[in-house]
C-alpha cells in the first residue's frame, strides 16, 4: 500500500460528501445539512482572513487548508438558486468538479502539517555493491632506499596522484624532513597532468607553499621531458627562511618578487664599506633583456632602511642597478676644491665633483674629441650653488692658459671677487651686451687673424701651439634676467644666440646661467641644441625636484631617469606617528644642498654630484693661475678699431646700439637723456626716443602700419 492513510481517508469524504452538495439544496431545502455547510464555509472565509493578515509565514498554505470548505458552501448556495438541479444538471457537475478537485490536491492531509509529512512507502534500500578498487600499478622491487619506499606508501595511499609514480627520493643534507621526490607518468608516453602543489603536499602532511614543481632536464641515462617533473618539499628551509632568511632569500621574496620594489631582479651580492659608511646592494633582473623598474620606498621597507633621500640612492645600468645605504647624507660633506683636481689633463678633463659613491665627475674646458671649445650651461635658484661653480670652471680655464669674460645683471660679492682674477667682469645689461658684441666681433677678427707657420687663418685648435690667440669664454649669469631687458635685451639673446652657433670655430665658449633653459625664457631652440651638445650641462636646485627634473630633461637629448634634488637633506629620527600622539614637532635637522647638481654626462646620462667648493672667504689666488690671461695686442686693436674695446662700464654711446635721431628732430630732450651719464643715461630715454621717432613717422598704407605694429618694442 503506498498511498496514506490521511489521504485515503480524505478523498472518501470527498466522494461521499459531492452527491450531498448537489442532492440536499434541491430536494431539502430547509434541511439543516445546508445550514451546516454554509456556517462551514464562513468558517473557512475567516481562516483566508486571519492567515491573510497573519505576519507568520505559510499563509498560502493556511489558506488553501480552508478551500475545500469555502468551495463546499459556494457549491450548496449555487445549487439553492437554480431551479432543479439547473440546466444540464450544472449542480451535479458543481458537485463532481469540487470532489474531484478535493481528490486530486487532498488540502487537509498535504498541508495540515508544516514539519512532517507522511512517508510514502517505498521499497528497502539495497546495500550497493563493494567497488572492487583498481590495483594500482606498483613496480617491481628495484631496490629502492628506504626513504623512497616509504613515500611510496605514502604516494599510493594518496592514489597516487596525477597518475605518476615516484621513482626517488632524496633527502636534504641536514634536514629532517625536506626531500626531493622524482616522479614520472604511470603510463609511457604519456605526459604528467593535473599535478599541483596542493596534491603533493597532502600524501606528506605539509602545506602546499612548502612544495616547488619544477621540470626534469633530460640527462645520461635518463629520461625527461613531459613525462617526468621533481618535486621539492622543504618545510624545514621554508620555516628558517620565514625567521630568518639570507640576503638573497629576502630579496628574492620581498623585492624581486611581482609585487616587490623591483619585480623580476635577484641580488648578485652585498657588500660593506666600514671605512665610507656605506652598504651596496648590487642586483640585476633576470631577464637580461627587462629594464629595471625601481620602487625605492618599497626597496627600503623591505631592506629595513629609513626611507630618506638623503641616504639612499639608486644607480641604474643597463640590466644591472646598485642601491647605496649610507650612514650619514653623503652629499653633506664638503670637498674643498684644489688646484690638483681643476688643473685640466690632455684631454681637456677636470674634476668639478664628486657623485654619492665618492666617485670623482669631470667635466671639459674645451672638447678634445671635436678639436674644438666648450660651451657651457648651467642652470639653478638663487643660493643653489652656480657661482661657486663658476669660479672653479673659471680657475680651471684660467689654468689651462684661456681667457675669461664674466658678466652678470647685478653687482654681487662673489662676482667682484673673481673679477680680481679674470680679464674682465661687469655687473649690468649693458656691460653683458657689449661683451657679447665684442666677442661676436672677434670671430670676425680670428676669421682673418693669419698663423705664425704659414701666415694662412685658421680654426681653432684647442692646444696647439701654433695657435696665435687663446680660447676665450664668455660667461652671463642671469642671461634669461638679461635677455628680457627694456632696452639691451634683445642685443643680448641675438649676439648670445650667434655666440652659441659660430663661437666654436674661432675659438669662443658661452657659458650662460640663469633658472631656466626654456624659449620663452630667452633660450631659443638652436641656441639650447647647440650648448647642450657642446657642453656638460649642470642643473643645480631649481626650486622644487619637479623643476629640477624638468630642467635636466630639457637639457638630455634623452630623458634617463633624473635623480632627485630636495630642498634639504634630512634625516628621519624616531617615529612621526609617536611624535603626533605625543604632540612633539618634528627635529629641525636639516642640511643645505647648497652645491648639489645633476651634470648631464655625454651619454646623456644624468648623475647627481656635489660640486667643489671654494671659499669666498679666503684668497682664490691659490686656485687661479698668478698671471690673468687675457687678448691679444692685435685682437685688441682691431677691437679698438671697431669702437668695441673702452670701458664697458660707460654709458650708452652716441649710435653705439641704434642710430641717433635727426638734429632738426624735436626728440632734444630724449636724446640728452640717452647720452647722459649714470644709470639714467642706460635707462629707457634712449630706447624712449627711438620708439617715439618711429611712432611719429606717418602711416600711409596697411603695409606701414603692419611695420610699425612689429617695430614697437612693447608690443
Amino acid at each position: 500500500m503506498t498511498t496514506p492513510r490521511s489521504v485515503a481517508l480524505e478523498r472518501l469524504a470527498y466522494t461521499l460528501a459531492a452527491p450531498v452538495l448537489a442532492v440536499a439544496p434541491n430536494l431539502y431545502p430547509d434541511s439543516p445539512v445546508n445550514s451546516v455547510v454554509q456556517l462551514a464555509g464562513a468558517a473557512g472565509i475567516g481562516g483566508w482572513v486571519l492567515a491573510a493578515k497573519s505576519d507568520e509565514p505559510g499563509a498560502g498554505r493556511k489558506i488553501l487548508r480552508w478551500s475545500p470548505l469555502v468551495l463546499a458552501a459556494a457549491v450548496d448556495v449555487a445549487a439553492g438558486h437554480t431551479g432543479g438541479f439547473g440546466p444540464y444538471w450544472l449542480d451535479g457537475m458543481l458537485a463532481a468538479g469540487w470532489a474531484a478537485a478535493g481528490y486530486l490536491v487532498m488540502p487537509f492531509s498535504r498541508h495540515s502539517r508544516r514539519r512532517h509529512r507522511p512517508a510514502i512507502a517505498a521499497p528497502a534500500p539495497q546495500p550497493a555493491p563493494a567497488e572492487t578498487p583498481e590495483p594500482s600499478p606498483v613496480a617491481a622491487d628495484d631496490g629502492a632506499d628506504p626513504l623512497t619506499r616509504d613515500a611510496r606508501v605514502l604516494w599510493e595511499q594518496a592514489g597516487m596522484p596525477g597518475r605518476t609514480h615516484i621513482v626517488k627520493a632524496t633527502r636534504h643534507p641536514g634536514m629532517r624532513h625536506d626531500m626531493t621526490i622524482l616522479l614520472r607518468a604511470s603510463e609511457t608516453g604519456r605526459p604528467i597532468t593535473g599535478l599541483s602543489e596542493a596534491a603533493v603536499a597532502a600524501p606528506f602532511g605539509v602545506h602546499s607553499s612548502d612544495v616547488v614543481l619544477a621540470e626534469v632536464a633530460i640527462q645520461p641515462g635518463r629520461q625527461g621531458g613531459p613525462g617526468w617533473m621533481e618535486a621539492r618539499i622543504t618545510p624545514d628551509a621554508n620555516q628558517r627562511r620565514r625567521t630568518k632568511p639570507t640576503d638573497q632569500e629576502r630579496w628574492t621574496d620581498r623585492i624581486g618578487s611581482p609585487k616587490g620594489g623591483a619585480p623580476g631582479s635577484e641580488l648578485v651580492h652585498k657588500t660593506r664599506d666600514d671605512a665610507r659608511g656605506v652598504t651596496f646592494y648590487r642586483a640585476k633582473m633576470a631577464d637580461s633583456t627587462e629594464t629595471p623598474r625601481i620602487d625605492l620606498a618599497k626597496v627600503c621597507r623591505a631592506l629595513g632602511l629609513p626611507e630618506d633621500d638623503s641616504c639612499v640612492f639608486v644607480l641604474i645600468d643597463g640590466a644591472e642597478f646598485l642601491i647605496s645605504a649610507f650612514d650619514e647624507p653623503p652629499l653633506s660633506q664638503i670637498f674643498p676644491a684644489t688646484r690638483e683636481l681643476l688643473t685640466p689633463d690632455a684631454k681637456g678633463m677636470y674634476v668639478c665633483g664628486f657623485t654619492i659613491t665618492g666617485q670623482p665627475v669631470k667635466t671639459m674646458v674645451y672638447q678634445h674629441d671635436k678639436n674644438a671649445p666648450a660651451h657651457g650651461l648651467t642652470l639653478g635658484v638663487s643660493r643653489s650653488g652656480k657661482t661657486q661653480f663658476f669660479a672653479i670652471h673659471m680657475a680651471a680655464q684660467s689654468l689651462d692658459g684661456q681667457v675669461v669674460w664674466l658678466s652678470t645683471v647685478r653687482k654681487d660679492e662673489k662676482t667682484t671677487v673673481l673679477g680680481r682674477y679674470i680679464d674682465r667682469q661687469g655687473s649690468n645689461a649693458l656691460w653683458m651686451a657689449r661683451s657679447l658684441r665684442a666677442a661676436k666681433a672677434l670671430c670676425e677678427i680670428r676669421a682673418e687673424m693669419p698663423w705664425p707657420h704659414d701666415g694662412q687663418p685658421h680654426d681653432y685648435k684647442p692646444g696647439d701651439p701654433r695657435c696665435p690667440y687663446r680660447q676665450l669664454n664668455v660667461y652671463a649669469d642671469e642671461f634669461m634676467t638679461a635677455a628680457q631687458d627694456g632696452d639691451f635685451g634683445e642685443f643680448i639673446q641675438k649676439d648670445g644666440e650667434d655666440l652659441t652657433v659660430t663661437g666654436l670655430k674661432y675659438g669662443i665658449g658661452f657659458n650662460p646661467a640663469g633658472q631656466s633653459p626654456f624659449a620663452h625664457n630667452g633660450f631659443s631652440t638652436e641656441m639650447k641644441d647647440n650648448l647642450r651638445q657642446n657642453s656638460r650641462p649642470v642643473i643645480f636646485n631649481m626650486g622644487s625636484p619637479g623643476a629640477t627634473r624638468k630642467a635636466a630633461e630639457g637639457t638630455m637629448e634623452n630623458a634617463y631617469d633624473v635623480p632627485t634634488i630636495p630642498a634639504r637633506y634630512s634625516r628621519n629620527e624616531g617615529s612621526a606617528i609617536e611624535r603626533a600622539m605625543r604632540g612633539e614637532a618634528d627635529p629641525e635637522n636639516g642640511v643645505s644642498t647648497g652645491g648639489v647638481a645633476v651634470i648631464v654626462l655625454d651619454n646623456g646620462r644624468a648623475v647627481l654630484m656635489r660640486s667643489l667648493y671654494a671659499d669666498f672667504d679666503t684668497d682664490l689666488s691659490e686656485l687661479f693661475p698668478g698671471e690673468v690671461n687675457g687678448l691679444t695686442a692685435y685682437e685688441i686693436s682691431e677691437l679698438d678699431k671697431r669702437g668695441l674695446w673702452f670701458d664697458w662700464n660707460e654709458p650708452v654711446r652716441p649710435g653705439e646700439f641704434w642710430p641717433e635721431p635727426d638734429e632738426d628732430d624735436d626728440e632734444g630732450e630724449g636724446r640728452s637723456r640717452r647720452r647722459g651719464g649714470g644709470g639714467g643715461g642706460k635707462g629707457g630715454g634712449g630706447r624712449g626716443s627711438k620708439s617715439d621717432n618711429r611712432r611719429s613717422e606717418q602711416v600711409t598704407s596697411p603695409r606701414q602700419a603692419l611695420e610699425a605694429i612689429k617695430s614697437l618694442t612693447d608690443a
